[in-house]
């Protein structure tokens, strides 16, 4: 497997991750609540920051796919 494979495989993979999280996240700051059956964010206080859980997994998530968009372009 060559480099730029697998940065195409981690940007799809964060990417996937950004629109999950971003639903989940937008669901329990805008929509009221995240329950959806399947997934719950938990209490809209987390530990770190105050904030949801969903919305630190949506900034972790964009920082891969930042990181893996940069090697993907680089040249070297």
């Amino acid at each position: 497997m060559t480099r730029k494979t697998a940065l195409q495989i981690i940007l799809v993979i964060s990417l996937i991750g950004l629109l999950f999280s971003g639903f989940l996240s937008y669901r329990e700051l805008f929509g009221g609540e995240c329950n959806l059956g399947f997934v719950t964010c938990g209490t809209k206080t987390g530990p770190i920051f105050g904030m949801p859980a969903c919305v630190l997994g949506f900034f972790m998530y964009l920082l891969i796919f930042i990181v893996s968009y940069l090697g993907y372009k680089s040249k070297k």
